[in-house]
């Protein structure tokens, strides 16, 4: 019976270490076409987004290339469905250099907007203030 239970508690702490394995997976493909209003640039990207629903933690690795010129800052923006626009939601710090890895907890209406399909990932440049590559974050 020990070694039951001390296997059992083996296997346990094992899951609990292994970190988000439960945490539900998103992505968003980048590109011009999809900005609000669309753009010319050739750039693209994507993000591969972790969002754990028991600690509301949001990871993320965002990469990029072709922009035309250094990304000056990238976000999470929402509420808002594909074609339309919305403030900043979650920073995405040090976006400055592809690829851009990070975390923050949300709130819980962040979390309801993002499990709604109401995020997307937007990258911004000098010549492309407004954005010069987006995606929508879907499941």
């Amino acid at each position: 019976m020990t070694k039951i239970v001390f296997a059992t508690l083996a296997f346990a702490a094992s899951v609990a270490l292994a970190g988000p394995a439960f945490a539900d997976k998103y992505k968003a493909t980048l590109n011009a076409k999809s900005e609000v209003p669309p753009n010319a640039s050739a750039a693209t990207g994507t993000a591969d987004i972790n969002y754990d629903p028991a600690t509301k933690k949001l990871s993320w690795t965002v990469t990029y290339s072709g922009l035309t010129g250094p990304a000056t800052a990238a976000h999470f923006h929402g509420p808002a469905e594909a074609g339309k626009n919305a403030g900043v939601a979650v920073a995405i710090p040090n976006a400055g250099k592809s690829p851009v890895e990070g975390s923050a907890t949300l709130t819980d209406a962040q979390a309801t907007d993002l499990t709604a399909g109401k995020y997307y990932v937007n990258v911004h440049t000098q010549a492309n203030p407004g954005g010069e590559i987006r995606g929508q974050v879907t499941k």
